[in-house]
């Protein structure tokens, strides 16, 4: 009996040892292509210093919709942190119910990120804070009010002078996009399946996951689509191989080369980060594609001239599954309370 069990041991381990060689080869392969997202919020590249009194401030910011003109729309009703940072719209409604023009990117993660917004026009996200305040589209207000109004309510005047200790005038518009910057960088979702299986937890993905994996990669889909956020590091034009019909890519949007100028950067957009994207729907600047396999299709024909059989695409679509990480907890701040000198909000007339 001892003898059968260590012959059928050994059959076993035999079996198992091309799997496990497999799985090195592809981890190594990996590994030089992604890497694992950190369990705390990184140091920012323009020398914002996070603290807590800081992150704290940016949390209230980033929930209060009086920082919107008619008081109506916040940070996070298009980035809502419940919904994997986005709002789960086709394209966001702001300010007098008006549509905006491209799909939500998720807040979650986008500390990652080379620049933020599909075209890449704000370099870090204090520049991205700035946007939608000031946009028409979107909270259609000034900086000259948004200072107003905090400046009216003495638990932000407490709070901004915590935040930015020795600053003579610690609230200003630098400040309060500082602030926000400084709270999503903690938007961050590690230990993902994905992550656990790239630091060698062998059992963390299966094997449907894992071709999907070698399949992202050999079909070319890593070559977007790699680096910490598994995307959002570089800059590529939407149909390199062939563009989308219009019910993917509507006329019109340029991407790009409305920031630059430059006639390459025509239909150029930021490669979309793919960390939680099973959460993110819709899909692409458009937000045309509610299917994730949809997408992946749409990708690999449009991008890389393939044409997947359904495995394949159920393969990859399982890949892109094990990138949902641990989503942060976020208690919604109590917010300030308003005094007789705060801006009363406008109607979207």
């Amino acid at each position: 009996m001892k003898r059968t069990q260590i012959s059928l041991l050994a059959v076993a381990t035999l079996l198992a040892a091309p799997a496990l060689a497999e799985d090195a080869a592809l981890r190594e392969e990996a590994k030089g292509l992604f890497e694992v997202i950190p369990m705390q919020a990184p140091q920012l590249a323009d020398n914002n210093t996070v603290t807590r009194d800081k992150i704290d401030l940016g949390a209230m910011l980033f929930f209060d919709p009086r920082m919107s003109k008619s008081g109506v729309f916040s940070c996070q009703s298009c980035h809502n942190v419940g919904l994997g940072g986005v709002d789960g719209l086709e394209t966001s409604i702001g300010h007098g119910w008006q549509k905006g023009p491209r799909n939500a990117p998720t807040a979650l993660n986008a500390v990652f990120n080379v620049a933020q917004f599909w075209d890449g026009r704000a370099p870090d996200l204090a520049a991205q804070a700035k946007g939608p305040v000031q946009a028409g589209v979107e909270m259609n207000n000034t900086p000259e009010n948004l200072v107003a109004t905090v400046q009216s309510m003495p638990g932000y005047v407490e709070a901004f002078a915590k935040a930015f200790p020795g600053q003579k005038d610690p609230i200003s518009f630098d400040n309060f996009a500082l602030a926000v910057e400084a709270f999503e960088a903690t938007l961050i979702t590690p230990n993902s399946k994905f992550d656990q299986w790239l630091m060698g937890a062998d059992g963390a993905m299966s094997a449907d996951e894992k071709a999907g994996l070698k399949l992202f990669i050999d079909t070319g889909c890593a070559a977007c689509h790699n680096g910490i956020n598994i995307g959002g590091n570089g800059y590529y034009p939407f149909g390199v191989v062939e563009k989308p019909g219009a019910e993917v890519l509507p006329a019109g949007d340029k991407g790009r080369f409305a920031v630059t100028a430059t006639a390459d950067d025509e239909y150029v957009f930021r490669a979309g980060p793919l960390r939680n994207i099973a959460l993110t729907a819709p899909y692409f600047h458009s937000g045309k594609v509610w299917d994730l396999r949809e997408a992946v299709s749409v990708m690999a024909n449009s991008q890389l001239g393939a044409t997947l059989d359904d495995t394949q695409v159920d393969q990859i679509t399982a890949f892109l599954g094990t990138l949902t990480g641990e989503q942060p907890e976020v208690v919604h701040p109590i917010l300030p309370v308003r005094s007789a000198q705060t801006p009363r909000p406008e109607h979207m007339n």
